[in-house]
């Protein structure tokens, strides 16, 4: 079996994954009590013609798995209906996407481009000085709450005005320069960042370590040495390789978590990101925005997962040959 037909094998098994959190979620939040439209009925913008409209759409007036039919097939269609707003689901969906997938994005650059090397470096002088603070910090970070750690940076920007908090530029934005633009980008990305950065990190970098310290115990690595080869060669090329395989597996398993806890993060900053559109949507009980919301994250988590078995193949031959 080539890669290909190994990415259409998983393609096809996710199918039957989000048809079951579909169903799960839309029975969870329809079996509630709350009028699904009582936004919508509080909005004087909204016509009596759009609330029956959409009345019909979702199928209020039927059987509960008539209403699942019906939207199913209109989310497959890509009518995602409207939100309490009045506004197009599929127009707030463009809109925080992009944002989130940013924020997730650069969190996980920076976690890999710190905690790996932090890993190896501290199974490298395993039980030194160096690796106890490592150890000890990473488990303070482990430790701290995100939401905790996000409500601090808030008090922290507030009393001393060096970060921006709530959105994602300043309402100036359009009127600068390139240059100006990254800028200001970069300041209201600082604080959600530094939380999912620092509680990611030390969960990576300890993962790393101890992949690192198997690895080196191994017989293959003590061949290595025993042959003579030098301790980078030994390092780098024999026992990293394989360290590395088990760490690109949990990348899609990091990239959920980095999801799930940045909808808290996002609310704490008033960043605008899909986490922070589903938390609103719940409290609002705004049934359109909720499950095309849960829908948008769920495909973005399996994606991702799929992203990190594609590059296991690639990097680990003994897997690559055993699907072919």
């Amino acid at each position: 079996m080539n890669i290909l037909k190994y990415i259409l094998k998983r393609i096809i098994q996710i199918i039957p994954l989000l048809f079951i959190v579909s169903i799960i979620s839309f029975f969870i939040i329809r079996l509630s009590p709350i009028d699904p439209l009582a936004e919508l009925r509080l909005n004087p913008s909204i016509s009596k013609e759009t609330l029956q409209k959409e009345t019909q759409r979702l199928g209020l007036d039927k059987p509960i798995p008539v209403q699942y039919v019906k939207w199913a097939s209109a989310f497959v269609r890509g009518d995602l209906g409207i939100t309490s707003s009045g506004e197009k689901v599929s127009d707030k969906l463009k809109e925080r996407i992009p944002n989130t997938l940013l924020l997730t994005t650069i969190v996980i650059f920076m976690t890999w481009s710190v905690g790996i090397p932090l890993g190896i470096l501290g199974a490298v002088y395993h039980k030194s000085q160096f690796d106890r603070l490592l150890t000890v910090l990473s488990s303070v970070g482990m430790a701290i709450p995100s939401f905790f750690f996000a409500i601090l940076l808030l008090i922290f920007a507030v009393k001393t005005s060096l970060f921006p908090v709530g959105g994602l530029t300043s309402f100036d934005f359009d009127e600068m320069s390139f240059s100006g633009k990254i800028l200001d980008l970069a300041k209201h990305l600082v604080l959600p960042v530094t939380v999912l950065f620092t509680i990611s990190l030390a969960g990576l970098q300890r993962q790393m370590r101890a992949n690192m310290l198997d690895v080196m115990d191994s017989e293959y690595v003590k061949f290595a040495r025993a042959k003579g080869l030098s301790e980078f060669k030994v390092i780098f090329k024999h026992a990293l390789r394989n360290a590395l395989n088990p760490m690109i597996t949990l990348l899609g398993f990091e990239f959920a978590g980095l999801l799930s806890g940045a909808a808290l993060t996002e609310y704490v900053f008033q960043y605008p990101g899909l986490g922070r559109l589903i938390l609103e949507a719940v409290m609002k009980s705004d049934i359109n925005l909720v499950m095309a919301s849960l829908m948008m994250g769920s495909i973005m988590l399996v994606l991702g997962n799929l992203l990190a078995d594609i590059l296991l193949i690639i990097t680990d031959p003994r897997i690559r040959n055993g699907s072919q």
